[in-house]
């Protein structure tokens, strides 16, 4: 087997053969940052987009990596914690970091900013929906590529126009992103003059959302948002909804778009509406699950795409910026438009058109509906 001069010093480099103080400056690895959360509550959505990032890397390096240079991912866990995650975007920046990815909880990544904004690090979110990444720290370093809430509220909302809905009820939880998440969807319901008619609140560590449905029931609803992003609560929710014999539609949030429902809530989801940025029959979507699954040995599913995605935008920025110098890749990256990446409707496309921060296309998002306990065909798309 013939491996790529790439591919040999990656292999080195991970025997321990070489030094990168040894190597030529042009050979050098591309160091990547992630900020994951691998024990707290972001944790069931932050391990597949880590896994999806991981199958970028090795694929950009088996083609010969970037601009003739290894990826290397430098992995911290912050556990969703904010103070954990400065510090580990202080760390990453210490190790010669050129990006850093946050794919952890909202505050978290919120934190870390307050890093990537003084050192001028770029600094991406690949897969956090919060409105609020970008607005509520200037700093020009930092994008976001999640598709927004208001994006899914505006997508959620045009489906429920076609339904005819005029009287609907938002459920959800009382994360700190699950409550954005509710704002969103009532804000947007409110200004398309559908009357909200119950909002209810179920306590991350609830045992039981049976009152919550009740009241909803009582509330006789044309259909129901859920708005929460815990899968245990989602899944109490569900289980209520089901027993105490609702008939009302479900709506589901992009967090209904994880795979770990089919089997969390199994035989509780058929029928449920949900938002997601994957479109089973879009051509870049089947050639990821084709490199995925070889890569890892199973197939993916839409949650790892955000990782992948996000690997791949940064390295089309450092390319486009000729190196890792951080102004110059600042600056490809705030001029990305027209990336076709595996997220997005057909014809979507990432772009921070018009200084904006948030690069995911506001009509990429599609909704699709469970069949039994798996994620079926496409049944709207867009906000129109």
């Amino acid at each position: 087997m013939h491996l790529s001069s790439t591919s040999r010093l990656a292999s080195l480099l991970m025997a321990g053969l070489i030094s990168v103080a040894a190597m030529p400056a042009a050979s050098q690895p591309i160091k990547l940052g992630i900020i994951t959360d691998r024990v707290g509550a972001a944790k069931p959505y932050a391990e597949p987009v880590l896994q999806g990032a991981q199958v970028a890397a090795k694929e950009l390096n088996a083609s010969g990596g970037v601009l003739g240079r290894p990826i290397e991912l430098l992995v911290e866990d912050d556990q969703g914690r904010p103070d954990l995650s400065a510090t580990a975007a202080r760390k990453l920046v210490d190790s010669g970091v050129a990006f850093i990815l946050s794919i952890s909880w909202t505050s978290a990544t919120q934190q870390a900013q307050s890093v990537t904004v003084e050192t001028g690090t770029p600094h991406l979110a690949p897969s956090n929906s919060g409105d609020t990444l970008t607005t509520q720290i200037a700093n020009p370093n930092f994008w976001q590529t999640g598709p927004l809430a208001s994006s899914q509220v505006s997508t959620l909302l045009a489906y429920a126009r076609s339904k005819s809905f005029k009287r609907v009820a938002i459920i959800g939880d009382n994360t700190g992103l699950g409550q954005l998440m509710t704002q969103s969807f009532k804000a947007g319901i409110e200004a398309a003059k559908i009357q909200v008619v119950s909002e209810e609140v179920v306590p991350r560590g609830a045992n039981s959302a049976d009152a919550q449905i009740q009241r909803v029931r009582a509330s006789n609803p044309d259909a129901i948002f859920l708005t929460g992003i815990l899968a245990p609560e989602n899944t109490l929710i569900l289980r209520a909804y089901r027993l105490l014999g609702l008939k009302a539609p479900l709506l589901g949030n992009f967090s209904f778009s994880n795979i770990q429902y089919a089997s969390v809530a199994k035989g509780l989801l058929d029928g449920l509406v949900f938002i997601d940025a994957f479109d089973p029959t879009k051509p870049q979507v089947q050639r990821f699950i084709a490199t995925y699954t070889k890569a890892a040995g199973t197939a993916p599913d839409n949650i790892n795409a955000y990782g992948y995605d996000g690997v791949m935008l940064v390295a089309d920025a450092i390319r486009r910026a000729g190196g890792t110098d951080k102004l110059k890749v600042r600056d490809a990256m705030q001029a990305t438009k027209g990336f076709v990446g595996v997220l997005g409707a057909q014809g979507a496309s990432y772009g921070f058109a018009n200084g904006k921060r948030t690069g995911f296309d506001g009509d990429g998002l599609v909704v699709r509906i469970y069949e039994g306990d798996r994620q079926g065909k496409v049944q709207f798309t867009g906000t129109r």
